[in-house]
């Protein structure tokens, strides 16, 4: 547990700089907007007006980025620099790094998400189950991408452009070629916890939701996996 707390400070401490705190919590700042000017319009279906903002901004765009941006950081920061070494080179389990490194890209990733969509959906006046629908929804696909990024920033160089291409391409569309492909999207499991929780319609949002939470999850934790593998595979120099 020592060497988890301490690798999990070293991680939090080298991913969330001022820079990337500050950039990242002016798009938050921007969905706090969006959810302002659509509550004062006063649409006819506030609910649904608010799930689609969240869906839109907050799922699609505003939670993969914030999660490629720190989550990519988290090992692959170290790696490029050479300081990854000072951890690998420990007598600690490589699944405790990777498990640290998730962990502690998670716990600024969720807060930076979470908060300001939140706000924006209240402010749509979608009501409470809209607030809790996407408390939930960012915070399961905050997790899930924490996980998929860690890996493949550790693996990667230039694992931003790389993320931003899986983003562009796969779940902005491959994914949303259909149901069957839907399910292999984060995207799809945060659209369907939000219809559910919110009772409004999103397309390819038909995940169980129980499937919806666990999947989530379970991708998150075979990055773990990943990670560890890399972290054995790995020549640290």
């Amino acid at each position: 547990m020592t060497s988890f707390l301490a690798i999990f400070r070293v991680v939090r401490s080298s991913v969330a700089t001022k820079p990337r705190v500050i950039g990242l919590l002016a798009l938050g700042a921007v969905a706090i907007l969006l959810g302002f000017l659509i509550g004062i319009a006063d649409p006819s279906d506030p609910v649904q007006a608010g799930g689609d903002l969240i869906n839109v901004y907050g799922l699609v765009v505003f939670v993969p980025v914030v999660a490629l941006v720190f989550a990519s950081a988290a090992l692959g920061d170290m790696a490029e620099d050479s300081t990854l070494v000072y951890i690998w080179l420990r007598p600690v389990p490589r699944e405790t790094i990777a498990l640290a490194a998730v962990a502690a890209a998670a716990s600024v990733i969720v807060p930076v998400v979470v908060v300001p969509l939140a706000i924006a959906a209240f402010l749509t006046g979608g009501g409470g189950a809209l607030v809790v629908g996407t408390v939930v929804a960012a915070s399961v696909c905050a997790f899930a991408y924490t996980g998929i990024f860690v890996a493949l920033g550790l693996r990667i160089r230039r694992a931003l452009s790389w993320g931003i291409a899986y983003l562009l391409i796969w779940e902005g569309f491959v994914a949303r070629a259909g149901s069957g492909a839907a399910r292999l999207s984060v995207q799809s499991y945060g659209r369907s916890i939000l219809t559910d929780a919110a009772d409004i319609e999103l397309n390819l949002a038909d995940v169980a939701p129980v499937a919806a939470v666990v999947v989530p999850v379970m991708v998150a934790m075979a990055g773990v996996a990943l990670t560890t593998w890399f972290l054995h595979r790995r020549d640290v120099a």
